[in-house]
């Protein structure tokens, strides 16, 4: 590309409405355009190095470790920085099999491969996973958002009420019991009770804090019912030892009946929250028994809080508390079914996650709180999956309410033309208002330039094919294709996809492709002068192009640096009906 229509690339992002006014929020699409912006950079500087100078030198080394390293930045941006990846892989791909082609010796071909597994996998990796290193390291506080980590992550937390409690878990202490088994939560009980069996209160877990998680850990038997844990000696909870669950908000008494089978297990007794009067229905006694300590700075027979994993075994049955992967119906909220699993065997080694337990968090006002950090570890990659599992998860609860409409989202087929514009503030005539809209002629050219593109290229290989091409030679235009298969390829790459997406989408994920799409529209203006005209009026048609998309730039650009009064006044900018500039035509 001439020096000229580079500068007139550049005046394209430069001047484009959308781009500018989101570079105003602090949001994460700015460091993903820019990261975006600086892989493309390094993949071509490697591209022409690769393909004019000399391999494996100084040059070729730093474009390759720069290509992996901008990898490695935009997608700890934003995971959309994927689309980056894949093109990068894309054309390492062709550049190692048109190596390959060549007939390239096996140990050169070897040392290609070697090269690009340490800088295009290996980097991008050791970047985005120091992201994290930092993150964990930086916010070392306790937050909004940490209850979706694990329970040793927020016991390290500084100011988290995980990270302050009594590490040794008393009688009279009230717990919240989590299980090991991934998913269900914390031992729960509520007012709410089974339809059939023991018609009695249900016992769930549930994955959220909530006060009904909370159970009194007393002694089993009557001592349990006739001690006063707020005078009598502080007794400490040790493997073996025998305890009533007494729910904190209820006063039900966790107890298993062999007279009822489980709502969903079928095969497990029923597990349900019995009242003082109704304790003659099944037996409210539980054995601690420990299976697992986790840190060996204290005594090993104590229950300790996070670190102790512990079985609760039914006295009366010797059957096991458990929780699975089975759901109670509408009627107990769709929580996890909590059973008691038989095993008359009594055998000491059931260690599955279902029949695991262990004490999350307990308070007993006269018991000194610890810090937990001193005693419960966490490993940073369990973190840092965990943390990219959630964020997973979020992302894929961003979906659309088909039942209700949104004047933010659209869809992907609006956004080359630009359909739909994004009010991002309040719309009141006193408030400062920010529009989302891009440089209409800008968006509109873009968009025809790169829907015509893979058309254009079907048509020149027919053209070569029957020997009546406009290409002088296969090399030019094999010149041509280097050039321009990252621009298409990206534009292809960051908007295609979002049409297999189900989730909330809106005008501002098409920004990535926009600025691949803008490249490319300036690439094929000079290739259009170079072929038809010769090279000739080439700056002359960068200036007269800067200039319309400057103009068009600042006909918009009230909505780009904030307007303060009413819309109405700027009716005349509303060039499409759907833009709701000043009046919102599909309000419901």
């Amino acid at each position: 590309m001439s020096r000229s229509m580079a500068a007139l690339a550049a005046c394209f992002v430069l001047f484009d409405n959308a781009l500018c006014v989101m570079s105003r929020f602090i949001l994460l699409d700015e460091p993903l355009l820019f990261f975006t912006a600086m892989t493309l950079w390094s993949a071509v500087c490697f591209q022409r190095v690769s393909k004019y100078g000399r391999q494996f030198s100084y040059k070729w080394w730093l474009w390759l470790l720069m290509t992996g390293f901008s990898l490695g930045c935009v997608m700890s941006s934003k995971w959309i920085g994927l689309f980056s990846v894949i093109m990068v892989g894309i054309a390492t791909i062709d550049d190692l099999f048109r190596k390959f082609c060549d007939r390239m010796s096996w140990d050169d071909l070897g040392q290609h491969w070697n090269a690009r597994v340490i800088a295009l996998i290996f980097i991008p990796l050791s970047v985005y996973t120091a992201t994290f290193w930092v993150h964990f390291h930086l916010l070392y506080r306790t937050g909004t958002g940490e209850h979706k980590l694990s329970a040793n992550f927020q016991a390290n937390q500084i100011g988290n009420r995980l990270n302050a409690q009594p590490y040794d878990v008393s009688f009279g202490a009230v717990a919240e019991i989590r299980s090991m088994f991934d998913g269900p939560g914390l031992l729960h009980s509520h007012v709410h009770t089974y339809p059939a069996g023991s018609n009695l209160q249900q016992v769930t877990c549930f994955p959220h804090r909530d006060v009904n998680n909370r159970w009194i850990l007393r002694h089993g038997g009557d001592k349990g019912v006739s001690t006063n844990y707020t005078l009598a000696p502080i007794e400490f909870i040790a493997d073996g030892d025998i305890l009533q669950l007494v729910h904190n908000e209820t006063g039900a008494i966790i107890q298993a009946d062999t007279r009822f089978l489980a709502p969903m297990s079928k095969n497990h007794f029923e597990v349900t929250a019995a009242n003082e009067t109704d304790w003659d229905k099944g037996s409210r006694d539980w054995r601690v028994e420990i299976v697992k300590q986790k840190n060996r700075k204290r005594g090993q027979k104590r229950v300790h809080a996070m670190n102790t994993v512990f079985r609760l075994r039914h006295v009366e049955t010797g059957c096991l508390l458990r929780v699975g992967s089975q759901r109670l119906p509408a009627w107990g909220w769709n929580q996890a079914e909590v059973t008691c699993l038989p095993d008359k065997s009594g055998k000491k080694n059931v260690k599955s996650n279902d029949v695991l337990w262990f004490v999350e968090h307990n308070v007993n006002p006269r018991v000194s709180k610890d810090d937990l950090s001193q005693y419960v570890s966490t490993n940073f990659f369990v973190n840092m999956i965990q943390l990219n599992i959630e964020m997973a998860k979020t992302n894929n609860a961003l979906g659309p309410d088909a039942n209700k409409y949104s004047v933010l989202e659209s869809r992907p087929q609006s956004w080359p033309f630009l359909i739909y514009p994004m009010r991002m503030v309040g719309w009141s005539d006193k408030s400062i208002k920010y529009y989302e809209i891009g440089n209409p002629l800008l968006w509109w050219f873009s968009a025809i330039v790169c829907i015509f593109y893979p058309f254009r290229l079907v048509f020149w290989a027919l053209q070569m094919q029957r020997g009546c091409s406009r290409w002088r030679s296969l090399t030019e235009f094999m010149d041509f294709w280097d050039n321009s298969k990252f621009l298409w390829g990206g534009w292809a790459l960051h908007y295609i996809p979002f049409f297999a997406m189900g989730r909330v989408l809106y005008i501002h994920h098409y920004l990535p492709a926009l600025y691949f799409a803008l490249l490319l529209l300036a690439f094929e203006l000079d290739n259009f002068f170079k072929t038809w005209r010769r090279g000739r009026y080439l700056t002359v048609a960068a200036i007269c192009c800067g200039i319309v998309a400057g103009i068009v730039y600042l006909y918009f650009a009230p909505f780009t640096y904030g307007w303060d009064r009413p819309a109405k006044e700027l009716a005349g900018r509303q060039w499409l009906k759907t833009w709701n500039i000043y009046s919102d035509i599909y309000a419901m």
